[in-house]
């Protein structure tokens, strides 16, 4: 919780540090209106506004800069002039409230901050946002920024490592907003080739190029009043860059072989694995279409950054892939839970995701232990196999080991899919599984694992929010 204090003689500002930096409060001064705008842009809901009010001009000023910066949290008015109590309601403010430049009025007014912090602070933290899992600061940071941007219309940027759950904040941003009843049309740069990826963002009509039998949308038209999500943006070249700046600029486009301009109505929201700005700085991607895209920008921290989430999300995705395999798993070995915080994560919460969902697959027993997780494998990028490991190359029977069990994840344990995929028996993918849970566990650095009875319980949801 953050207090902003603005006071052009600072006087009250130093009241408010003395009184309220004792109790762990974060106090941000300002004596300039300009000054101001930066932290009432940044504030969260639950942070304050402490304002005084000098002269009525003061107050006109700070409820216009309230309402252009979209501020959400509590704002006190301190008026010199007691006839000025109650110029919120003149001034049409919500949420604030005025008092008198007197000692009684302040202090009573510290209490009322102390005691909101305390609350703030005592409160549960909270674990789960539209799909997405995290108490760490960093998570929380994110949620707060991305029910900010959703309250607006402007375009979002969401940045970071693959498998940081970009796509989930597209679609919280979607969610939470004003277009939720509309739709969500994704687009993936990556997946799709240069050659087909401008009829497919514009659409094309009939006889644009050989194949064009019929006139098709594209998914600016598919997007209209609603959102339109555009995954690995850095990976469109220059010319289609070109030609989406245009469209981002006047929300119009001409399909590939068309002549007339279709308008649309569309919040845009882009994510890249690349710094974006880093990427115009090596002449990769268009400045211009970059002040365009990254209007508000979202960086997801990588897993290896946030390690307090691990417990959380390796509960979260075996109560998830234990009633989707149904097998029911009761936790985790302690050993195998200090294991998992250690490990880098190179691939991120799908990575973890995937490591689980192969263990609960694979489990004999409700408990997971560090062979049924096979973490000797957990830095690697995904389960699939390959033939090197860092920098040693590794046995084929290893090889063989990790396409088995990628294969099985990927059927969500169908043994009898899994054989058939593999051009193998039924019964020699058993013999080959029962040779794998008989194989002497690989040495580790890690003490000896602790009694079966000793778990690391599954949370239900109930739980994790308490």
């Amino acid at each position: 919780m953050q207090v902003i204090v603005f006071d052009p003689t600072q006087i009250l500002t130093r009241h408010a540090e003395e009184r309220l930096a004792l109790s762990g409060l974060d106090i941000v001064a300002t004596a300039s209106l300009h000054a101001l705008a930066s932290p009432l842009t940044a504030a969260l809901p639950n942070d304050v506004l402490i304002a005084r009010i000098r002269r009525d001009d003061d107050g006109t000023r700070i409820a216009e800069s309230l309402r252009s910066r979209d501020f959400r949290g509590k704002a006190y008015l301190v008026v010199d002039d007691p006839a000025q109590v109650g110029l919120e309601h003149r001034l049409g403010l919500t949420g604030a409230e005025s008092l008198p430049l007197s000692p009684s009025a302040l202090e009573a007014l510290f209490v009322s901050v102390v005691t909101a912090h305390r609350s703030v602070a005592s409160a549960p933290r909270q674990a789960t946002f539209h799909g997405l899992v995290g108490r760490s600061k960093q998570m929380l940071d994110v949620f707060a920024r991305v029910e900010k941007a959703a309250r607006g219309d402007a375009n979002v940027c969401v940045y970071g490592e693959s498998g940081t759950g970009k796509e989930l904040i597209a679609r919280a941003i979607h969610a939470i907003s004003d277009r939720r009843r509309g739709p969500l049309v994704t687009f993936d740069c990556a997946a799709v080739p240069e050659s087909l990826a401008e009829s497919q963002l514009f659409g094309h009509v009939r006889g644009a190029y050989t194949g064009a039998i019929e006139n098709r949308d594209g998914v600016f038209s598919q997007a209209d009043g609603g959102t339109l999500f555009i995954d690995e943006l850095c990976e469109l070249s220059m010319p289609l860059q070109a030609k989406l700046l245009r469209v981002v600029q006047g929300r119009e486009f001409v399909k590939v072989g068309g002549t007339k301009s279709i308008r649309t109505n569309i919040r845009l929201v882009t994510a890249t694995n690349k710094d974006p700005k880093a990427a115009v700085d090596a002449g990769l991607f268009r400045a211009d279409l970059y002040y365009r895209v990254a209007v508000v920008m979202i960086k997801v921290p990588p897993l290896r950054e946030r390690r307090e989430d691990i417990p959380l999300l390796v509960n979260h995705f075996l109560e998830r892939c234990s009633a989707g395999y149904k097998k029911p798993i009761r936790g985790v070995q302690p050993s195998a839970m200090e294991r998992m915080l250690t490990l880098p994560w190179p691939g991120n919460v799908r990575q973890l995701e995937n490591f689980l969902a192969q263990a609960v697959v694979l489990a004999e027993g409700d408990i997971l232990t560090e062979r049924d997780l096979f973490l000797d494998d957990a830095t690697v990028a995904t389960p699939a196999a390959s033939t090197v490991h860092g920098d040693v190359i590794l046995p084929l029977r290893e090889v063989e080991r990790r396409h088995i069990l990628h294969t099985l994840t990927r059927v969500r344990g169908n043994r009898t899919e899994a054989a058939k995929l593999l051009g193998i028996s039924i019964r020699c993918l058993q013999y080959k599984l029962k040779a794998y849970a008989d194989a002497e566990p690989l040495p580790t650095s890690n003490p000896p694992a602790p009694a079966a009875n000793a778990t690391v319980p599954v949370l239900s949801s109930t739980q994790i929010l308490a």
